[in-house]
């Protein structure tokens, strides 16, 4: 795909960006570069390559699902300004 200077110039306009006809012209270079990596990289056979999670073939260390804190839940409504059926209640902020 060429971009042109318009399309430029276009999509900074769009993004409300004023741009004079030297700052197009070198954005223009750089995303033709940018766009012409992205052709490089879109031409390489990737078939039979096994999509990874990471770059380096990386185990997390996990730790055990226990609970380590106690149920507060009691004390915190208590002390809340409003509850309803265990429901923290707050004013309406939309209209």
């Amino acid at each position: 795909m060429a971009i042109q200077l318009d399309d430029v110039r276009r999509a900074a306009h769009l993004a409300r960006i004023a741009v004079d006809d030297a700052e197009a012209g070198a954005a223009l270079a750089q995303l033709t570069r940018v766009f012409g990596l992205i052709e490089q990289m879109q031409a390489v056979d990737v078939s039979g390559i096994e999509p990874m999670a990471h770059a380096r073939d990386l185990m997390l260390r996990l730790r055990a699902d226990a609970v380590t804190e106690e149920n507060r839940r009691e004390r915190f409504q208590a002390i809340a300004p409003e509850v309803e059926s265990g429901l923290y209640l707050v004013p309406k902020v939309i209209e």
